[in-house]
């Protein structure tokens, strides 16, 4: 039988690159390069030539590469990486550095004489 497969929204088998990376690779050639000489070209599809870098992709041809940067998933990325997000604001959806007022105290008076 084996056991039920778990679906989840991440696929960490095909997990390439944060969006941080992603920002950080579009902002300095030299981060996009220290990356892509950690890869060897021979075993990259289309020997390493066709490279998105928003996505952090390779792919096998130039067509490929153009129809990618037409589709949605892209499309989505470049949205995210418009504007991502802050230290200060990941820090504020944990609850770090949030003020939310004074504690209420909630007691109850009971009546235990009856």
């Amino acid at each position: 039988m084996g056991y039920p497969s778990k679906r989840t929204k991440t696929k960490t088998r095909r997990y390439l690159r944060d969006i941080d990376q992603a920002k950080a690779d579009l902002l300095s050639p030299r981060h996009l390069e220290l990356y892509k000489e950690t890869k060897l070209s021979e075993d990259l599809p289309g020997l390493g030539k066709y490279y998105c870098t928003a996505c952090a992709k390779w792919f096998e041809s130039d067509f490929s590469l153009t129809t990618h940067l037409k589709a949605k998933p892209h499309r989505r990325r470049l949205k995210a990486l418009e504007r991502p997000y802050t230290h200060k604001e990941a820090n504020a959806v944990m609850g770090v550095g949030v003020d939310n007022g004074p504690a209420r105290e909630t007691t109850m008076d009971v009546d235990m004489s009856s």
